[in-house]
C-alpha cells in the first residue's frame, strides 16, 4: 500500500512538473501577451501544485492568492489597457543568445551555492513548524510594513496602467 502511495506521488510530482515548466516555456514563447499571461497564472498554479505535494498549503494558498489571484490577474488588466504595438518591441538575435547565456550562469553559480550551503545542517533535529495562527500574527506585527508596501506597489501598477490608456486614448 506505502509502494502505490509513492508511485501516486511520483507521478503526480511529474505531471505538475511537466505542466509548470510547459506552461512557463509557453508564457516565455508567447507571441501574445494575453496567452503569456494565462501561461504565467497556469505554471503559477503548477507551483502551487508542488508546495501542496511538499505539505505546505499555507504556502501553496498564498502562492495562488497572491501570485495567481493578484499578479496575474494584474498582469492580464494592464496587457489589455496597453496596446501591444506601442509598449513592446520583440528582441534581436543577439539578445536571446546573451540572455539564455546568462541565464544559463545563473543557474550554475545559484546551484553550486545551494549544494555547497550546508542548509540542510542549519535546523536543530527538534524544529516544530510554526501554526498558521503564529504565521498571520507575525505578518501583521513585524512584517506589517512590508504587507503595505506591496499593496502600495500593486495600486501604483493600476494606476499606472489606467494612466497609460488614458494617454493613449487622447492620441488622434
Amino acid at each position: 500500500m506505502k509502494r502505490a502511495a509513492h508511485i501516486m506521488v511520483d507521478s503526480l510530482f511529474l505531471v505538475l512538473a511537466l505542466l509548470t515548466i510547459g506552461a512557463s516555456i509557453l508564457a516565455l514563447e508567447s507571441r501574445e501577451l494575453v496567452y503569456g499571461a494565462v501561461s504565467l497564472a497556469v505554471s503559477l498554479l503548477g507551483i502551487a501544485g508542488l508546495f501542496i505535494l511538499l505539505e505546505a498549503t499555507f504556502v501553496a494558498m498564498l502562492q495562488v492568492i497572491v501570485f495567481v489571484g493578484a499578479i496575474s490577474v494584474l498582469i492580464i488588466f494592464v496587457v489589455m489597457l496597453v496596446r501591444r504595438e506601442k509598449w513592446v518591441a520583440l528582441p534581436a538575435g543577439g539578445e536571446v543568445f546573451g540572455g539564455l547565456l546568462i541565464a544559463i550562469l545563473l543557474v550554475a553559480v545559484v546551484g553550486y551555492l545551494a549544494v555547497n550551503s550546508g542548509i540542510s545542517s542549519t535546523l536543530p533535529p527538534s524544529y516544530a513548524p510554526p501554526s498558521y495562527t503564529q504565521i498571520g500574527i507575525q505578518i501583521l506585527t513585524d512584517y506589517w510594513f512590508a504587507l503595505e508596501i506591496l499593496g502600495l506597489v500593486l495600486a501604483a501598477a493600476v494606476i499606472g496602467a489606467l494612466t497609460m490608456a488614458k494617454i493613449e486614448g487622447n492620441e488622434p
